[in-house]
């Protein structure tokens, strides 16, 4: 495979957005203390739920406060403004408002042309952002007979927010959104433009205790191939990346009473007990037996050879949807190839029955590991 070439300005980070440990840079020493107190404390509740069972819906309100992540979280660092020096950040412009019918059809009607163009280009090395093809064999999760793409987020996740462009567009290939609608990771975050799979509570705030409305589940999707089945925490996008840790969001999904939502989650907690397939941050997505544990691709701007300019944490909505709609450059580029990433872990999943399954791109995709 060819070796990405390093891109100026982006974000330091992993693989993805762990629940933070630390405490802000202004607090003191005891509540670090205290804090890391309550870590080793939630493991070891963590550590007595046995089962899954137990871990999804047997916790004890002191528990539940004993898991709960008290941290807002490390953000994304060093993306520039060179945007000629306007702020576009700290916005709430739009959010939670459906797309319209040609800016959703921007996603459901992408020709497949698009996707093996990115491929080709993936494979032959023209990307110049960073794609991470990197995935774990699991057994998929089948409702009605069908794989599923099960997804594990946050709306003040950065790297969420850049995933769900390439997320969309893959979903799109087996099937297709009645609904999308306008979002924002979090302020601290650069608050980059997104997508939302539902309306989402957008000003949560954080508490010691399972809240209503702590999750989002469920998209406007369907597919003859796939389920998609998403689970996004939620929270004050004007305050940093938070997510509640893995046995509290459990507690959530169990406290809605959705059948196959909690199967799912069920099947969350069954890939804990191998380093390959756990839970280490947001983005966590299954593509039918594929996972990947992080985001698609470091993209959050126009990278060339020579420059990078208009990064996607100064872009509008309409901008963004403009690029996928006619791209011509390495930030569109680059989401049909993380796109294509994904479009290869259903294909493997499905026999490659999709017709999207047939390009040469894909299918050389698929190879690889």
């Amino acid at each position: 495979m060819p070796v990405r070439k390093n891109v100026r300005n982006r974000p330091v980070r992993s693989r993805g957005y762990a629940p933070a440990a630390g405490a802000g840079v202004l607090v003191i020493a005891a509540l670090v203390l205290a804090v890391a107190a309550l870590a080793v404390a939630s493991y070891a509740v963590y550590a007595t739920l046995s089962s899954p069972a137990q871990q999804l819906g047997q916790l004890t309100s002191n528990q539940i406060k004993n898991l709960v992540n008290l941290s807002y979280g490390r953000s994304a660092t060093s993306i520039a403004n060179t945007s000629g020096g306007s702020s576009f950040g700290h916005t709430t412009a739009g959010i939670n408002q459906p797309l319209n019918a040609s800016a959703l059809a921007v996603i459901n009607d992408a020709p497949n042309s698009y996707f093996e163009t990115a491929g080709l280009m993936y494979l032959n090395g023209s990307i110049q952002n960073e794609v991470l093809p990197n995935y774990a064999p699991v057994n998929a999760f089948m409702v009605n007979n069908k794989p599923s793409v099960v997804y594990l987020g946050s709306i003040t996740c950065i790297f969420c927010g850049e995933n769900r462009w390439a997320m969309a567009l893959a979903l799109s290939r087996f099937g297709n959104f009645s609904q999308l609608f306008q979002g924002y990771s979090s302020y601290s975050d650069y608050d980059v433009p997104t997508l939302y799979w539902n309306v989402a509570n957008y000003t949560r705030q954080d508490t010691l205790a399972v809240a209503p409305h702590a999750i989002s589940l469920g998209a406007y999707y369907s597919s003859r191939y796939i389920n998609f089945l998403p689970i996004e925490g939620q929270g004050n996008i004007t305050g940093g990346f938070f997510i509640q840790s893995l046995p509290v969001i459990g507690a959530e999904v169990n406290n809605t009473g959705n059948a196959t939502y909690k199967s799912v989650f069920s099947y969350l907690l069954g890939l804990q007990g191998s380093n390959s397939t756990s839970f280490k941050g947001t983005p966590y997505t299954i593509w039918g037996n594929s996972l990947f544990g992080g985001a698609d691709a470091v993209d959050f701007g126009n990278t060339t050879p020579q420059s990078q300019s208009l990064p996607l944490t100064y872009m509008t909505h309409g901008q963004v949807l403009s690029q996928l709609g006619n791209p011509n450059d390495q930030f569109a580029w680059t989401e049909y190839a993380a796109a294509d990433i994904y479009i290869a872990g259903v294909c493997r999943s499905i026999n490659n029955t999709a017709p999207v399954c047939n390009l040469s791109a894909i299918q050389r995709i698929e190879t690889l590991k």
